[in-house]
């Protein structure tokens, strides 16, 4: 099953062979990662892929070193699985590496504080509730909807307000949400085949380049006309049609342009690709669902826009929701490139050599996790005790590049939650458990389709 070779300082890493996981990586690439993690017991390993052989990491304190400890040495760029393809959606800014990165990081962080965030609590409610009151209409008509869709047009309405100052018009806002899709899932031919050159052409290719020309199409204007007419205020277009470089020269359109692509996907996709697991979950749980709902009942009328105060409130709902992101972050695959020779838990790792990490795989791991392939909301109770290590968990990545996004989850999220199933329950048009997609964020790899009932009417069993 290994292979295993001398390399200097530190021992040389176990390298699984492609024969033993090429049948699993084929028909269940998810879980045959957790299965090598599992069997690896701690150490980190190397798969071998054919062409490249990358490390795969997943103890949480080595993944604590790549991410924060020496994380100088684990590079986003070079020739890393999945960021070249990000790089050629968002360029060099907020989802880049170095300078460029930094830059893009100092504009955009004091747009999503805790103090910012928490300041808008009420708009984004606001929002929130008038987005999903507009599914008045498909529910009069016993229309089933598309919970991904509509998950995606609540979030973009309310990103649109609050930190966009409607300046995107929502139509827009939502062909953009749905154009990444078309770029996410493109890119899973390319996960499956990392060892394809760029130059080789590959299933996918031509919708993502059309999907990024489209979003070119909607975004580039926008930031013209901004630039234009400048409107003096403090929302996000604003901020980067008016940004100046170190030396003071207006910032290159095609920055602006980036640092745009790159933050709203950062407000829109995480939430939207994370609750569209939400509806089979609760339906495979019956038990949970009717705990969730008994707490929206207790806290929210029917109808009613959310409080701060009654946010504070909906603890279950945040428990249900830390489970969520624990079995399905939307963010499972974090490549990096080691940029000089490093030992990582006394195994060598080889410089320019490709180290995988996957917040999915740790977080199924059975010595930190009791019944691991369970849904237990109960693992994030306030009487639980604290996690074995920081890095166990980590669902919105760790260190630097932490997404800037995590606190804005922390809102939005069980705002959404709240205001829906505080106004309908559901059915699943086609009951089950989807199976993931592999793709540049995890997603659902079927239609989840939901017939949804006002507040009272009888489910039919």
């Amino acid at each position: 099953m290994a292979e295993v070779t001398s390399v200097g300082t530190g021992r040389a890493a176990q390298v699984i062979s492609l024969r033993s996981t090429l049948p699993g990586l084929l028909r269940d690439p998810l879980r045959t990662m957790v299965d090598v993690a599992e069997a690896a017991a701690g150490e980190v390993v190397q798969l071998n892929l054919g062409t490249i052989r990358p490390y795969l990491v997943t103890e949480p304190a080595h993944v604590q070193h790549v991410l924060r400890d020496n994380a100088a040495n684990y590079s986003r760029g070079g020739n890393s699985m999945l960021w070249k393809s990000v790089r050629r959606l968002a360029g060099d800014g907020i989802l880049g590496e170095g300078p460029e990165w930094e830059a893009s990081r100092r504009r955009l962080q004091p747009h999503f504080t805790a103090k910012r965030i928490d300041s808008m609590v009420d708009d984004l409610s606001r929002a929130v509730s008038d987005a999903v009151d507009e599914l008045a209409a498909p529910v009069r008509a016993g229309r089933p909807v598309d919970a991904a869709t509509e998950i995606s047009r609540i979030i973009c309405q309310a990103v649109i307000r609050v930190f966009f100052g409607d300046k995107i018009p929502v139509a827009d806002g939502v062909r953009v949400v749905q154009e990444q899709d078309v770029v996410a899932t493109s890119l899973r031919f390319r996960l499956l085949a990392p060892f394809m050159p760029d130059a080789v052409p590959m299933p996918g290719d031509r919708a993502f380049q059309q999907a990024v020309s489209h979003i070119d199409e909607i975004l580039l204007p926008l930031v013209r006309r901004e630039r234009a007419h400048p409107s003096g205020g403090d929302d996000i277009l604003a901020t980067l049609a008016s940004a100046r470089d170190d030396a003071g020269r207006e910032l290159a359109e095609q920055r602006v342009r980036d640092d745009l692509v790159s933050i709203f996907a950062t407000t829109t996709e995480t939430t939207y690709v994370v609750l569209t697991w939400l509806f089979p979950i609760l339906d495979e749980h019956p038990e949970i669902a009717e705990r969730l709902y008994a707490e929206l009942d207790r806290v929210v009328r029917p109808g009613e826009v959310i409080s701060r105060e009654q946010l504070g409130e909906l603890r279950y709902t945040r428990m249900v929701l830390d489970e969520l992101v624990r079995m399905y972050p939307s963010g499972w695959l974090v490549p990096r490139t080691a940029l000089a020779d490093d030992v990582i838990g006394g195994t060598r790792i080889r410089a320019g050599g490709t180290v995988v990490l996957s917040p999915y795989v740790t977080q199924r791991l059975s010595r930190y996790w009791d019944r691991a392939e369970v849904f237990d909301p109960e693992r994030f109770g306030p009487d639980q005790p604290r996690r074995a290590h920081r890095y166990a968990y980590y669902p919105f990545g760790g260190g630097a590049h932490q997404c800037i996004g995590m606190y804005l989850f922390a809102l939005e999220a069980p705002l959404i939650v709240a205001t829906l199933l505080s106004r309908y329950r559901f059915r699943l048009e086609q009951p089950g458990m989807p199976r993931p997609q592999l793709a540049a964020s995890l997603r659902p790899g079927e239609r989840v389709a939901l017939h949804l009932l006002p507040l009272g009417q009888v489910v039919d069993a």
